[in-house]
């Protein structure tokens, strides 16, 4: 439900990806007007394809759903209760997935761009901004994301003096699922397990035997790649590596990564155990589409599609994309931004999404979130509390405004964009020994922490939304 307005000045938000998209749902929910400004598709980028609001440019997972025990899942539920309108819309659009929650990704992006086009306090203005914002536009989100226009971005960093950082992101390939070989590959989730939409049976299964995968890893090495000599010296996130990337940095690193064959076990031919297995997963909801799950890379298209049809079972395959490479830009947030996202070099600025050094959609969108919270509510005259450190939301934001521990004088800054993980939130105890008193070990007890970890955030996000008398 909308509040009513206290304010008649809007806010201005930059950029209309899944962070800018939720600021500005958050701040029209709590009764602010909101201008958000798109340069799409007045002006391109090399990533995105269409004109829609929240477009998902690499895949189309918001990785697991699973709350009692992951912390992606657990940040799920707590967006969930805030009134997210990205998982609101990722709900609505969901494909199988196994424990994943992914979704249609053009039906996804239309529900976002249709609730946004149809609020009646937020205007869309198609246009790029090439410049700090003006005074005049007061409070002002800055959610452009990882392809950040050139001028917005020096701009930015003439006010700031740091050097901006980024790192490369590599977008993975879509295949027709009709040109998959199902004589070879199988249905089938990692240890069979059920998620979201899903049946247990929801991934695509290409098997390898030891031949096989050492002749892949071979090509992948000698492919040709990508050069990018202007974005010599930039970083890859880890979490986001191109599948030659990890080739490269050691033979059995994809085993050990994307193309595990643990939890799986092939049906034609189950006293063998494949040496390695390539996986697909859905990607739209007519289920005509599926991507290579862990493949971004940044090998030529010729190359590229040589070296992905050596994988039996798609030996044959037709891509509706192929793989590519885009650059994100992030700022050096822990020296630069406030506990609620503020420059603090111009605090009529916020920061939200990858751009504050977050990684991931659903980490961008939470962000996102926050953000709107923060600005809505000091436009309102109020001041809003942190988000608790022990829930997703709070230590997605300490890591980012200050949890980054960096050594003095040590070079160039070492912040890394980081997805929420455990490691984040504040230790706590809990009960090492199970029902019969006999104590815990290994993945025993590392479930019994996360559980212990996602019952106190769950506590805690209640308690907060209820004294910040928050309404979604």
């Amino acid at each position: 439900m909308v509040r009513r307005m206290t304010t008649s000045k809007p806010i201005h938000i930059i950029g209309g990806g899944l962070a800018g998209s939720e600021a500005a749902w958050q701040l029209a929910q709590s009764g602010v007007p909101v201008i958000l400004h798109e340069m799409r598709p007045v002006r391109k980028t090399d990533a995105h394809k269409t004109e829609g609001l929240a477009e998902l440019v690499c895949s189309n997972s918001f990785r697991s759903d699973e709350a009692s025990t992951n912390a992606v899942g657990l940040l799920h539920a707590e967006m969930r209760k805030l009134g997210s309108l990205i998982m609101r819309s990722a709900d609505a659009n969901q494909v199988p997935a196994g424990g994943a929650l992914a979704v249609d990704r053009d039906g996804f992006s239309q529900t976002v761009t249709e609730a946004l086009e149809s609020h009646p306090l937020i205007t869309i203005e198609r246009e790029e901004v090439s410049g700090l914002p003006p005074e005049e536009w007061g409070r002002v989100i800055i959610a452009t994301g990882p392809l950040t226009s050139p001028a917005l971005a020096e701009a930015v960093r003439g006010v700031t003096g740091e050097t901006q950082l980024a790192f490369f992101d590599a977008i993975a390939p879509i295949v027709h699922a009709e040109t998959i070989d199902m004589d070879i590959a199988w249905f089938q989730s990692r240890y069979d397990k059920v998620g979201p939409g899903g049946n247990g049976a929801d991934y695509i299964n290409c098997p390898m035997d030891r031949a096989e995968y050492d002749a892949f890893v071979d090509a992948l090495i000698g492919g040709e790649k990508t050069d990018f000599k202007e974005w010599e010296g930039t970083p890859y996130f880890d979490g986001c590596l191109p599948i030659e990337i990890m080739a490269e940095r050691g033979r059995e690193t994809l085993r050990h990564g994307p193309m595990k064959p643990v939890g799986l076990t092939n049906p034609r031919n189950p006293t063998v155990k494949p040496y390695a297995i390539v996986q697909l997963r859905q990607d739209n909801a007519l289920g005509t589409l599926y991507n290579i799950v862990g493949f971004q890379t940044k090998l030529k298209y010729g190359d590229q599609a040589k070296i992905l049809r050596m994988i039996p079972g798609l030996q044959n395959a037709e891509f509706a994309r192929l793989g590519g490479l885009h650059r994100n830009t992030y700022l050096n947030s822990p020296r630069l931004l406030d506990p609620t996202l503020q420059l603090g070099a111009l605090p009529r600025l916020r920061f939200a999404g990858q751009i504050t050094g977050c990684e991931g959609y659903v980490e961008s969108a939470a962000i996102g979130l926050a953000a709107g919270r923060f600005t809505a509510s000091e436009a309102m005259g109020h001041q809003l509390a942190p988000f608790p450190p022990t829930t997703a939301l709070g230590a997605l934001i300490n890591h980012i405004t200050g949890g980054h521990i960096e050594t003095i004088d040590a070079g160039p800054p070492s912040f890394q964009p980081m997805n929420v993980n455990f490691g984040l939130f504040p230790p706590i105890a809990f009960d090492k020994n199970d029902a019969n008193g006999k104590r815990l070990k290994g993945t025993e007890k590392s479930f019994a922490r996360k559980r212990a970890l996602t019952a106190r955030a769950a506590i805690d996000i209640d308690d907060w939304i209820k004294s910040a008398a928050i309404k979604p």
